[in-house]
């Protein structure tokens, strides 16, 4: 794990080494253990290393034999061995161990189809100095991170948007209508970022870059995408349960590769559990277990953290974040991911990654199971909604409105009784973006945006990125889209959330769930085998049966909770929410403060729960202090220490 930069450029620049250097200062976290520098008269790469594989020689930038070809790459090719035999036989030889070689010998022999042979996660960048060329690729699930800016004259790249503006061609400035997908989703799933001319190199997707007399030019194309394929029927249970069992064992196997000690983030769920298992019967020795959780019990899931750790025979630690620590900890964490953070976990993610790195310098996480097999509640509810529409549309569409206001404004319904109707189709408007990303995931829905957002700002649907992956897959039945919808958006960002929160603590983070191998079994499997009577991830629970314990198996999701709820009502947090509305902020500027302050009163006042939109409030001010307005975290958290509030309580 690592952290990549450069650029290149048509005209010359005198600075360019400074520059680059510059820009992989910033992503000192993400390699801390070396970096290098390539530079000629068009193109500059460098590198900061985190040594996980062959520690004494796998410097970069690393060129080929003749020195024609340079890369810098960050991540983890698990089969580069097998990969490096076959090269070894076509005549290819070797000077290291690493696996940043077999990329390069792979190219030689392969071109761009070079990314067709790896298994793993992986972003990299390859200079052709003698062809004029920049390859670039991003591993097939989305697991590291390739930001760009692109102008026709200037290719700039790196693992973190904050690099790309050290170099003074490229400003920080927002993207003004994404703010309507930001304040629904947490995050944009597009290429485009909340950053004006900064875009992702999109998952499964491959990038040329060709230096011409006076200019660049670009091609991206898709060479990988999760298959669209008919369920096999007509095998049993048990033969689906042996299957899905060895070649979970084989992708958790593949996740060991590593010249420095290894452990796990095990949270007491299922998907953790299950690696953890399985990952114990592989290795010497007990496996280093890491767990976070919150003085509020309710919240925490440390007990169920410490019987998996139990059992499977784990050496254990733990570590409790208290409110104080949570909060001032967020505009650090807001700079570590470049964007509002999306999930308060991301929180508990980057103080369990710490506790970790005191012991070990890579994990395995749990990652992915439940965008594979229908792990969240909302598969079956939607599926449950879906089916009682049918009948539903027989009661005439006025009679429907007047129904769906009556639970809305009712004041014969208790709190929980009206949110419980407001997520079935009494309570929704028929169509996906209210039935589906309305009730599960949007912090803000579309009516709540128009109030808040002045004229003119954001895009006509805040919807349209994931209902094009909805549409992509119209032909498949209903929990497939599903399905494949979140691989593409939520599950994107969930790994973006996992690797940013390790990198903060220079740790790398493995994720055997997303072997694409793996994910392209789990599209075979018959949808009655991840959704069963109302029961997700009905494989996977099968496939654990003989190694964890049924409690823990079948034990309901917490999903990562935090008392965040409780937290913003509290007083000593007030001063915090009170950074809302001014006027001066981002916030200010796009938003009407009257509704933000409705908001708060609200929601400290016990009238209705506006934890997620509060949070995607919070989140997107602190990063506007931090990122447009130029204010460091540590100045951010003074201020606020003067207002009396998270800093001078912590």
């Amino acid at each position: 794990m690592c952290g990549i930069a450069g650029f290149i450029c048509c005209s010359p620049q005198p600075e360019g080494t400074v520059i680059v250097e510059r820009m992989a200062a910033t992503l000192r976290h993400r390699g801390p253990d070396d970096h290098g520098v390539y530079s000629d008269q068009t193109a500059w790469l460098a590198h900061r290393r985190l040594s996980i594989v062959d520690l004494a020689l796998g410097h970069q930038p690393m060129s080929n034999e003749d020195e024609r070809l340079w890369v810098v790459y960050n991540g983890e090719i698990f089969n580069h061995l097998t990969v490096r035999r076959e090269l070894e036989q076509a005549g290819h030889r070797y000077a290291t161990r690493s696996d940043t070689e077999t990329i390069l010998h792979a190219y030689e022999q392969h071109g761009s189809g070079c990314v067709d042979f790896f298994r793993g996660m992986f972003s990299f960048a390859l200079w052709d100095k003698r062809a004029r060329t920049l390859f670039c690729a991003r591993d097939r699930l989305g697991k590291k991170p390739f930001y760009y800016y692109f102008d026709g004259r200037l290719f700039a790249f790196a693992s973190e948007i904050k690099a790309l503006f050290e170099h003074p061609a490229i400003s920080a400035r927002l993207q003004e209508e994404l703010l309507g997908e930001h304040l629904c989703f947490g995050y944009t799933s597009g290429d485009r970022t909340l950053f004006q001319g900064i875009r992702k190199l999109m998952p499964g997707h491959r990038l040329m870059l060709t230096v011409e007399a006076d200019r660049l030019r670009l091609k991206i194309e898709r060479y990988w995408d999760v298959p669209a394929v008919e369920p096999e029927t007509g095998r049993s249970a048990g033969a689906w349960t042996a299957e899905c069992r060895e070649r979970l064992e084989e992708s958790v196997r593949m996740r060991l590769m590593s010249d420095v000690p290894l452990g796990m983030l095990l949270s007491g769920g299922l998907d953790s559990s299950l690696i953890a298992a399985l990952m114990a019967r592989m290795v010497p020795g007990r496996v280093q277990s890491f767990s976070v959780g919150y003085p509020e019990s309710a919240y925490s899931e440390l007990s169920y953290a410490v019987q998996a750790a139990r059992h499977i025979g784990t050496d254990h630690h733990e570590v409790v974040v208290s409110r104080e620590e949570f909060f001032d900890a967020l505009p650090g964490l807001i700079w570590h991911e470049d964007e509002p953070l999306c999930w308060p976990s991301s929180v508990s993610l980057y103080f369990v990654c710490k506790l970790a790195s005191q012991h070990v310098k890579v994990v395995l996480t749990g990652e992915g199971g439940d965008e594979l097999f229908a792990g969240y509640g909302r598969y079956r509810l939607h599926l449950f909604n879906h089916r009682c529409l049918s009948l539903y549309r027989w009661v005439p569409s006025g009679w429907r409105r007047r129904l769906r206001e009556a639970i809305a404004s009712s004041r014969l319904l208790n709190g929980d009784v009206r949110r419980k109707l407001q997520h079935t189709v009494l309570g929704r408007r028929e169509g996906l973006p209210s039935l589906y990303l309305d009730n599960f995931y949007a912090a803000f829905d579309e009516a709540a945006l128009a109030a808040l957002l002045r004229a003119g700002t954001g895009e006509a649907t805040p919807y349209g990125s994931f209902l094009g992956y909805w549409d992509a897959r119209a032909a498949s039945p209903l929990l497939q889209r599903l399905l494949y919808a979140d691989q593409k958006t939520y599950l994107v960002e969930l790994l973006m959330k996992q690797d940013q929160m390790s990198m903060a603590t220079s740790i790398e983070s493995r994720v055997p769930f997303l072997d694409h191998c793996f994910v392209e079994f789990a599209a075979r499997v018959p949808d009655s085998l991840k959704l069963n009577g109302g029961q997700g991830k009905f494989l996977l629970k099968k496939v654990a049966e003989d190694l964890l314990p049924g409690e823990l198996i079948y034990r309901s999701k917490m999903g990562f909770p935090t008392p965040l709820r409780a937290w913003f009502r509290q007083p000593e947090t007030l001063p915090l929410l009170r950074q809302l509305l001014d006027p001066g902020g981002l916030l200010g500027s796009y938003l009407d403060l009257s509704g933000v302050d409705a908001l708060l009163q609200q929601h400290a006042g016990g009238q209705q729960d506006a934890t997620d939109r509060l949070w995607r409030l919070l989140n997107l001010q602190i990063w506007g202090e931090v990122f447009l307005r130029g204010r460091s975290p540590e100045q951010w958290r003074e201020s606020l220490s003067r207002a009396g509030g998270i800093a001078s309580a912590s």
